[in-house]
């Protein structure tokens, strides 16, 4: 799975408020592991403008099924964000 982005965090606390942080922003937890979160930001079911070209453009060939593409590929094409849990050698 390809990421757009790292965000590192230095203990388990600052990982939890920035996992809260981002699902307050619309975004989903798709899988957590000890030391690392993955979040997805979903991209909405498109624009009604977008629809409307999609509609235009592909109905004559795929009976719709172009404007279903278009909203699936809108919803689960958002940013992904990898949270990692970095603990720092504190003797160094």
């Amino acid at each position: 799975m390809a990421l757009d982005r790292i965000r590192r965090v230095g203990s388990v606390r600052e990982m939890e408020s920035v996992t809260d942080d981002f699902v307050t922003m619309g975004y989903e937890v798709i899988s957590r592991g000890e030391s690392s979160i993955r979040m997805r930001q979903h991209g909405g079911w498109g624009s009604l403008g977008g629809h409307l070209i999609v509609g235009l453009l592909t109905v004559w060939w795929s009976f719709g099924i172009g404007n279903v593409v278009y909203a699936v590929y809108k919803r689960y094409s958002g940013e992904k964000v990898l949270l990692k849990l970095e603990v720092l050698d504190k003797e160094a």
